[in-house]
């Protein structure tokens, strides 16, 4: 007779009672400040039962400091959050307690709540710590706040579960988890920048050395800039670049791998030897094959096809820089630069709020456009389609791109020039947000009416657009 039929409960296991202590403890500390001491000493006792530093418990330490201190611990917290699933379907309920207390750490330095004034060491510290969570989840650090890297394991399932059924329930499905958690990184690192003393920071060499560059931090530096001079502009200006070359850097490869037009096979092939088809040049010539002398002679050379079909075409990528959209804004205009490096694309980049920017003489540098831009304010289409519309010579070999929430003042009468640009025959792409998140709120109303015009707003992911320019380019 077994426990089960005998009314009996089974004793709890070991490690699934260990694992809840550890979770318990990571809620506990994430919604109340007051240390709970009684799940302290238990979490202590199994962190020390299964191995692992007490540092792992210490609020106080980053992650980078207890790698540091057990360099072995660096390979756990990669993909620590995506486990890849066991063979034979079972659990190892050891490793979900080793996970547990890992996982709990790297949670617990990124969401635990901070307070008062931070320093430029704090936010280097969480920077540091978030890059750890990023990682753990499977993507690369940096990537879901600010898009400068991609996803190691797209997609990627499994993790920890320290709510449900919380013995052996089913973990949450990171695919669709990862596109809320950036946000969420985003703004806990906007409200740290915006809680530093930031011109101090900047104005001090060795203090704006310790800053990583994010999409935070670059939004409160382009908003900040006319307030800034000398040391802290310089180190402000230095920061901006580097943020715009590692973004360029991942983009650039994303369009290189893109924009592949198809073989121009009227174009004759280059006579030159790293084009020569080897294969092709055998079996045409198979027929002058001397079986005496067991020697092929080749009378004529084949070679591959490497000019691809190009066509001049005019780029025109208006973005919205009102508060709501730097994101784009930075995105886009990095995109721009390096559209407008290709040959025979013309780009003009035209930046609005209450008033519009014409920023195509430096569309091919980010950092100055960047520099030109004045982020807030209202929005009001109107005055950036009065620069777009004389742009469009050829509608048939224009692709208009426009960025905005589409949240307007004038909002009838914009959607009809729009339509008119569609009408006219230029391609016509509405794009709702251009971030590394792919999160974004865009008006209904527009929504609607675009999807009725056939040409839907494009939300999402950056390469979605990168895609679309793509099939109209190549």
């Amino acid at each position: 007779m077994t426990e089960r039929t005998a009314g009996r409960i089974p004793a709890p296991d070991p490690d699934d009672n260990r694992r809840q202590v550890l979770y318990w403890r990571l809620l506990a500390r994430l919604f109340d400040p007051e240390e709970q001491a009684t799940l302290e000493s238990a979490s202590l006792a199994v962190v020390e039962d299964i191995g692992l530093p007490t540092a792992l418990l210490d609020p106080g330490a980053s992650v980078d400091s207890v790698v540091q201190r057990h360099p072995e611990l660096a390979a756990e917290f990669d993909g620590l959050m995506a486990p890849e699933p066991e063979e034979d379907g079972t659990r190892d309920r050891a490793a979900e307690v080793r996970r547990a207390a890992l996982a709990s750490k790297v949670l617990l330095n990124v969401f635990a709540s901070h307070s008062g004034t931070v320093t430029a060491e704090q936010l280097a510290r969480w920077q540091s710590d978030a890059g750890w969570l990023e990682r753990a989840l499977g993507c690369r650090p940096g990537e879901l706040r600010g898009g400068r890297g991609g996803m190691n394991r797209a997609g990627a399932g499994g993790g920890v579960s320290p709510t449900g059924t919380g013995v052996g329930g089913p973990t949450p499905d990171l695919g669709r988890l990862i596109p809320e958690i950036g946000p969420e990184l985003g703004s806990i690192e906007a409200g740290l920048v915006k809680r530093m003393h930031l011109r101090e920071v900047l104005a001090d060499p060795q203090l704006a050395a310790r800053l990583t560059p994010s999409m935070s931090l670059i939004e409160q530096l382009l908003r900040d800039k006319n307030n800034l001079s000398g040391v802290a502009l310089a180190n402000a200006k230095a920061l901006i670049r580097r943020y715009v070359d590692e973004v360029t850097e991942v983009l650039r490869t994303q369009v290189e791998k893109a924009t592949v037009g198809e073989l121009d096979r009227s174009v004759p092939p280059k006579r030159v030897f790293r084009n020569l088809d080897l294969d092709r040049t055998i079996w045409k010539n198979l027929t002058n094959w001397d079986p005496e002398e067991e020697r092929l002679y080749v009378d004529r050379l084949y070679y591959r096809h490497t000019s691809r079909k190009t066509t001049p075409q005019r780029l025109i990528v208006v973005v919205d820089q009102s508060g709501s959209m730097v994101d784009s804004m930075v995105n886009c205009t990095i995109l721009a630069s390096i559209f407008a490096g290709l040959p025979k694309v013309d780009v003009h980049l035209i930046a609005y709020d209450t008033q519009a920017l014409d920023l195509t003489p430096w569309a091919h540098d980010p950092f100055e456009t960047l520099l030109r831009t004045k982020l807030g304010g209202g929005t009001d289409g109107t005055v950036a389609m009065a620069l777009a519309q004389p742009k469009i010579a050829e509608p048939r070999n224009t692709v208009v791109v426009w960025i905005s929430d589409f949240y307007e003042w004038r909002t009838h009468e914009l959607f009809e020039s729009m339509a008119a640009i569609h009408r006219s025959g230029a391609k016509f792409i509405p794009v709702g947000s251009v971030t590394s998140s792919g999160r974004g709120s865009v008006n209904p109303w527009f929504r609607e009416k675009f999807k009725d015009l056939g040409t839907p707003v494009i939300s999402g992911h950056i390469k979605k657009l990168v895609h679309e320019l793509k099939t109209f380019l190549t």
